[in-house]
């Protein structure tokens, strides 16, 4: 470890020396900044900077920075919040590598995140820092104004990193009251670690469901509408957990023939069969260590789904055409907007499949159970959509904001994105209007004149009408969602006057 140092024995002693002043510490605001004074000391650097993720583990963020000798904290308007934008600092903590450059003028790298100097940096160092667990926690950089090469110090300055880790935990609990509970309140984490929008209640609590798994090997089911996120919430899983620095494959198992998709998730061995004139991996193994994404996973054909099954329980696949089975490492997150437990009582999908499946469901709330999140959707949308069409960001009408405020949305967050999408390509103003947007005939009304009662129905009709057309009509399946006995059903389908017609489009 210390062969490429260039007093290997003088640089052991110091070492020793900060690991035993570090053990001393009492306090973790102290051991964090004299665990950067120790790599300043270390390193001959100038520049040391902790970085740590959040709770979330989705947000990276500055702890601390020692510069010129001096533990001090930068003015927060110098740096971004999340540094979701810093390729470096991203690339050493996605790929959990070591960093090291000796020219950063020479450097493709953008380096925002080191203070301003009157003279340039030229030699930089970035060494992830993992927990216990292995499981990346944050970043250690340092840099210099000189060139020289500090990869050899890089693995020592990680043991460093993950001791400091272990020692704060420890100071953390023992500063933690014995009788001291935390509300749940307390224990939801914060929605911006995980690309996700919105702080209804029903998105609090997905959150709290996300925050439970992200860190287990368990299989998860992602259930509900369509249009509601669940390859997000996949995404969110994979890349806030361990295996963040593996691939996510996303397989939709709705897109292909039975056949087809069996080639894809397994592979195949040349001539396996007809045009089969290569060995291909299949995406079994091309999400080796990460994560597969089975998406309408209630549209895979029976034949296949005793295949998965095995890989589920065994841990290994055999590709088409050979005989011998090979282990494989991934986790399997698969979503669905159907009722499996439906299909299995038909005989459509597995039963120990699907108990398989469902180790950990999460049920993604549909649009019109998040109350208040419609409008930060719609806003962020129309963002992001002046942001590709390069233009000026527009601004939201009072009508405008009503208006969808007052749709159902039977599409979900998908139909929002679109509709916002839409209305900021129409808009040649600064200004979005309700003019802009194409909303259904039958979305909600919100006339003035209207009392409350009147207003209420409009909403329970909307959502019984957008309840039974996403099951096709069926009453029976329509009034197990809504949590009503389907004779109250067929009472309000008469009080709203809700006829076949009105199911159409």
């Amino acid at each position: 470890m210390l062969a490429q140092t260039p007093q290997p024995l003088a640089y052991a002693e110091a070492l020793l020396d900060q690991f035993a002043s570090l053990s001393q510490a009492a306090d973790s605001a102290v051991l964090l900044g004299d665990f950067l004074r120790a790599v300043t000391q270390l390193t001959d650097c100038e520049l040391a900077q902790l970085y740590l993720l959040d709770a979330n583990h989705g947000c990276l963020e500055l702890n601390s920075e020692h510069l010129n000798g001096i533990l001090q904290p930068r003015d927060r308007a110098d740096f971004p919040v999340d540094f979701n934008d810093a390729q470096l600092l991203q690339y050493a903590l996605r790929q959990n590598r070591v960093v090291c450059l000796d020219s950063l003028s020479d450097s493709l790298y953008e380096t925002s995140f080191l203070p301003l100097q009157s003279k340039p940096w030229k030699s930089l160092l970035c060494v992830p820092l993992l927990n216990r667990q292995k499981v990346v926690e944050g970043l250690v950089l340092c840099a210099s104004r000189r060139h020289f090469d500090l990869q050899g110090l890089a693995e020592s300055l990680g043991q460093l990193g993950s001791f400091v880790l272990s020692q704060l935990q420890l100071l953390q609990r023992l500063r933690r009251p014995s009788g001291n509970t935390r509300s749940a309140s307390d224990s939801i984490p914060n929605a911006s670690g995980y690309g996700l929008i919105g702080n209804s209640p029903a998105m609090r609590r997905t959150y709290l469901l996300i925050s439970k798994v992200m860190h287990s090997p368990y299989t998860v089911l992602l259930r509900g509408e369509t249009g509601t996120g669940k390859e997000v919430v996949a995404r969110a899983i994979h890349d806030g957990g361990p295996r963040q620095s593996r691939p996510l494959i996303v397989q939709n198992c709705a897109a292909f023939a039975e056949n087809l998709l069996e080639s894809e998730l397994f592979g195949y061995r040349k001539g396996a069969f007809t045009g089969a004139d290569r060995d291909r991996a299949g995406l079994f193994d091309a999400a080796n260590g990460g994560t597969l994404f089975l998406d309408e996973i209630g549209d895979m054909p029976l034949s296949l789904q005793a295949r998965l099954l095995r890989v589920l329980q065994e841990g290994e696949v055999r590709p088409l055409g050979c005989n011998d089975t090979h282990k494989i490492d991934v986790r399997i997150i698969a979503a669905t907007h159907r009722d499996l437990a439906l299909l299995v009582r038909e005989g459509k999908f597995r039963e120990d499949l699907y108990y398989r499946l469902a180790q950990f469901p999460i049920e993604l709330p549909a649009l019109r159970q998040r109350a208040g999140d419609i409008l930060d959707l719609a806003r962020h949308f129309a963002e992001k959509a002046c942001t590709f069409l390069q233009r000026d960001s527009v601004h939201w009408s009072e009508a405008a904001l009503s208006h969808l405020a007052a749709y159902a949305f039977p599409g979900n967050v998908r139909e929002l994105k679109g509709l916002v999408e839409r209305a900021v390509l129409l808009c040649e103003g600064d200004e979005l209007l309700v003019g802009h947007f194409s909303l259904p005939m039958d979305a909600i009304t919100r006339d003035s004149s209207l009392h409350l009662r009147e207003r209420l129905v409009q909403v329970e009709r909307s959502l019984v009408i957008d309840c039974l057309r996403k099951n096709n009509g069926n009453q029976t399946i329509a009034a197990r969602e809504l949590g009503l006995p389907r004779r109250t059903l067929l009472y309000r389908l008469a009080r709203l006057n809700i006829k076949p017609g009105d199911l159409d489009g």
